[in-house]
């Protein structure tokens, strides 16, 4: 009998296993393991293997699967262990996928997404949890947990947290670079991805497209420095698609993909996700030029191996999940736990009363809008098997979806549904069915076509256009145009390919990059109007209003605005004027600012795209079958002027978050209303004060005041009173979800370790606990603090600055810009930055700076108003009046990451001062600043 070898042998630890097949795979097979597609090693029996398979809210791109609700839905609902429940049920679903057909159906998981929803204009939105990355930590670890399973050993699925890192914006996502000072990064991003990775819920990471403080994501240090210190497993690192091949390309850092691919593979990238055949030529390429050694690949390929260990590939017999089948996928269990998230999901916004609906009340229920007949599906879902949708789910008796019914004439003749888009002429005074088309209108002046005679929708059929597409749909969504006017009419533009539509002599509709054949728009029922007047003849109505998820803000789109899309606000306001019982039912991929709705409407329900479900849940929680429970968490802005620029991630210096923002909310974080009332009483901590190693415990009693069982998010915030630096306004650090009956108490408790009070002091870059007093607050919200309690925390004071300072560690600055190194680069003339209590000691007698400027800019022509020299001017105290130090010319750099060393005498000037570092142009670059 031949003994099995090493790494097939379950009773030796997953290192040495993959020692062993390490040591058994030559370099050629272990530079096949570096792609997405790895290749099978037949003589050793080791099969084929691909990461990949995405699995945000169920099991996408691969057949019927279950459909939960959107990633940010499931977050609403507040509940770790109902995400957990669900990661369970997806992972089972892939495990069920895999048995079935190995070859196309990975177990290594592409979800969660924890990049925080700094800003609700970002187009993957949807796909994050919240902006608190606490919480965001949180409900992440439950659902990674539930994919995973809870052996200690074997994993049901391998997650992988996706993006790191500072990933919010679509707009030129490849080209730029989320910048942020320390505080931003330790204190908000970072904190995202560790816990779920401490847990060993997630096994895995990608890389995200962007550029992190001006270097590109996929070669930051921080993958090898920080993240794969937070596990004592191994961590997967895998590459975005394409993002390694951008390297070279449209980021332009390499000169070619030889040098990118094996930059990313020093820093730590194990797998990409790019064309197989140029994986292995660059590796290839990469080893032969000296690029990366074997140890290189040897480490790569270790990660990669101990996940493969671990999800049983080489055990079989062992593996608990091996008896996973097709029988799970859709199965009732499944298909009740939709619903119960999609239920859980829901936020009640508003309320006067009118909710729960009675239907022995409301005879006539009118569902109204372009969302009361649909469940629309975003890029990741999967392909639900059902969808439940309002109108049906509600018994309503009238219907009107608020869209424009239209006939497009030329001079030839009608636009013409038929197996083709054609124009054909027509003289009847009737027109038929064949030439009429819905509009849908989504916003940012986007819209498609849908047939009346078929149902279908126009898209784009390689150079013609067809009407058989069921809607918006795919990667590209080939199915919107936008009008453009003209004189005498309009002209349709194709949004995917940009060209305008043209008939050509035929009658055919083709397209044409620079003229359109023009239209006149004939409207034969004006959407708004008819829904006025259905909504006048209804007992209540239920406004189905929202985004389509693949149409204006999606992966590849961010949102100019927080407007509701097209002319949903007109159809809102009309249909509240035939009919003052409206209850709007908004269901969004993100935020919007609907002040007026908040204002004028009775109730407002929002719900993120929930799945299958859909419309059954909605249904259960407007008619009081089931209690609305979901909180938001993120904030909703009265409107995206309260909002700074998309691409500043600096949410501290711009007031932004939850954590810093100084306005009034249109819906807080936190926020969420429920059929019945609590009150809270009695606060109380066990000390008065803590040592920075020590726990409080807070209590706080919560009664149930109102008519009717419910639930409640009792939430527990801080916030610290007197700091050194800018302290958030608020911050959560713990909640409860709660159930109880009418006049029912319960007493909540919560432990608050002192350490989680805990900053980034730039002054010494390391974590510090400042002595300090702290509010201690519970309530419904972030904005709604039911009681508050004080505690004095024994921590330390931060001294004053040393004399050697790194410019990225600043206090304030404006004008300025991260970049590698750790230094600062000047954007705009006069930029700044200020180092503040700076020790001198006795006095100083000289400064030094590392300092350069851009040598792409030093040979470019300069503009008549700029200065002949670089300068760093360096004052005490005061940026205008303060004494000056020193003044320095700065030299251009021939390397931009290499700054050279400018010196001068300074005047001794004893005691602790502020240092003012300002620049008389832009593009000067420093990394650090010395006074001996």
């Amino acid at each position: 009998m031949t003994e099995s070898p090493v790494f097939r042998d379950p009773h030796h630890k997953v290192a040495a296993r993959v020692l062993d097949l390490l040591s058994r795979l030559s370099l050629t097979e272990k530079i096949g393991l570096l792609n997405q597609h790895q290749a099978a090693v037949p003589r050793l029996g080791v099969d084929a293997f691909r990461t990949g398979t995405e699995a945000l809210h169920g099991v996408a791109w691969l057949g019927v699967a279950t459909a939960f609700p959107q990633a940010i839905g499931l977050a609403s609902s507040w509940n770790p262990e109902l995400l957990r429940r669900v990661g369970e049920a997806v992972g089972s679903e892939v495990r069920a996928m895999h048995h079935r057909d190995p070859q196309n159906v990975g177990l290594n998981v592409w979800a969660p997404v924890v990049n925080l929803l700094r800003d609700p204009r970002w187009g993957r939105n949807e796909e994050g949890y919240a902006e608190d990355p606490w919480l965001t930590g949180t409900l992440s670890t439950a659902y990674s947990r539930g994919l995973r399973g809870d052996h200690p050993l074997w994993l049901r699925t391998a997650p992988t947290l996706k993006h790191f890192l500072a990933y919010n914006n679509e707009t030129d996502r490849c080209l730029t670079s989320s910048n942020m000072p320390p505080r931003v990064l330790h204190e908000y991003e970072l904190p995202a991805f560790r816990p779920a990775l401490a847990d060993g819920a997630a096994v895995a990471v990608m890389a995200s497209y962007n550029l992190v403080n001006g270097l590109p994501a996929h070669l930051s240090p921080l993958i090898e420095d920080t993240l794969r210190s937070w596990s004592e497993e191994d961590i997967m690192v895998v590459g975005d698609a394409w993002a390694v091949h951008n390297l070279a390309g449209d980021q332009h850092w390499y000169d070619d993909h030889v040098e990118g691919f094996a930059a990313a593979l020093r820093a730590g990238i194990d797998c990409v996700t790019e064309d197989l055949p140029a994986t292995l030529a660059n590796f290839t390429a990469a080893h032969e030029r000296g690029l990366i050694t074997e140890s290189h690949i040897d480490a790569a390929v270790s990660h990669i191996l101990s996940i493969r260990v671990r999800l049983g590939e080489f055990n079989p017999i062992e593996d608990p999940y091996r008896h996973i089948g097709p029988e799970v996928i859709d199965c009732a269990e499944h298909r009740e736990l939709a619903h119960e998230a999609a239920s859980a999901s829901a936020v009640l916004l508003t309320n006067d009363g009118i909710l729960p609906l009675d239907p022995d009340s409301a005879d006539r229920i009118a569902v109204i809008g372009p969302l009361g007949d649909q469940v629309f599906d975003d890029w990741y879902s999967g392909t639900p098997p059902y969808r439940k949708t309002l109108r049906a789910a509600s018994g309503a008796t009238l219907f009107a979806e608020g869209v424009d019914r239209v006939a497009l004439r030329s001079a030839s003749g009608l636009l013409w549904a038929s197996d083709h888009l054609r124009v054909r002429p027509n003289d009847a005074e009737v027109v038929p069915n064949e030439a009429l088309f819905d509009v849908l209108d989504w916003g940012e002046e986007t819209i498609s076509l849908r047939s009346v005679s078929t149902g279908l929708f126009i898209g784009a059929d390689d150079d013609h256009l067809v009407t058989d597409r069921p809607g918006p749909n795919g990667w590209e969504v080939r199915e919107t145009f936008r009008l453009n006017s003209v004189p005498h009419g309009v002209v349709l533009r194709h949004a995917q390919s940009d060209r305008f539509l043209k008939a050509g002599e035929d009658g055919l509709i083709g397209f044409s990059a620079d003229e359109g054949t023009v239209f006149t728009v004939d409207v034969l029922v004006d959407g708004v109007a008819a829904a006025a007047e259905v909504a006048a003849s209804a007992d209540v109505v239920l406004l189905a209003l929202g985004n389509h998820p693949l149409v204006a803000g999606r992966e590849t789109a961010d949102r100019r605005d927080l407007d509701l899309p097209g002319t949903q606000d007109d159809l809102m306001r009309a249909v509240r004027a035939a009919n003052p019982r409206t209850v709007l039912v908004l269901t969004s991929s993100y935020p919007y600012a609907i002040g007026w709705a908040r204002d004028n409407l009775p109730a407002v329900l929002w719900s993120a795209h929930g799945g299958q479900e859909h419309g059954a849940a909605l249904a259960d929680v407007l008619f009081g079958r089931a209690e609305p429970t979901g909180r938001l968490t993120q904030t909703w802005y009265a409107d995206d002027g309260e909002l700074p620029d998309l691409l500043d991630y600096d949410i501290i210096a711009s007031d932004a978050t939850y954590l810093y923002f100084r306005g009034v909310p249109l819906f807080p974080f936190g926020h969420g209303l429920g059929y019945t009332t609590f009150a809270y009483e009695n606060l109380a901590l066990d000390e008065s004060s803590v040592d920075p190693s020590g726990t409080v415990t807070a209590t706080v009693d919560v009664i149930n005041t109102g008519s009717r069982a419910g639930s409640e998010v009792v939430q527990l915030y801080t916030r610290q009173q007197r700091s050194r630096v800018k302290q958030p306004l608020r911050q959560l650090r713990d909640f409860r979800r709660i159930h109880l009956s009418p006049g029912e108490r319960t007493t909540v408790t919560f432990a608050l370790p002192a350490d989680s009070l805990a900053f980034w002091d730039v002054t010494r870059s390391r974590w510090v606990i400042e002595n300090a007093t702290v509010t201690i607050a519970v309530g419904r919200s972030s904005t709604d603090w039911r009681q508050t309690a004080t505690l004095r925390v024994r921590g330390e004071h931060i001294p004053p600055r040393c004399p050697t300072l790194r410019l990225i560690d600043n206090d304030g600055y404006a004008g300025t810009t991260p970049v590698p190194g750790e230094g600062l680069q000047s954007v705009t003339p006069d930029a700044w930055a200020v180092f503040t209590n700076v020790d001198f000691g006795q006095g100083r007698s000289q400064v030094r700076v590392q300092a350069a400027v851009a040598a792409a800019v030093a040979v470019a022509p300069a503009a008549a108003d700029s200065p002949s020299t670089a300068l760093i001017t360096i004052r005490l105290d005061d940026p205008l009046a303060g004494p000056v130090l020193a003044t320095l010319p700065i030299p251009v750099s021939e390397k931009r990451d290499e700054p050279t060393e400018v010196s001068a005498e300074i005047p001794r000037i004893p005691g602790n001062h502020d240092v003012f570092l300002q620049f008389n142009t832009p593009h000067i670059i420093a990394t650090t600043l010395h006074f001996d």
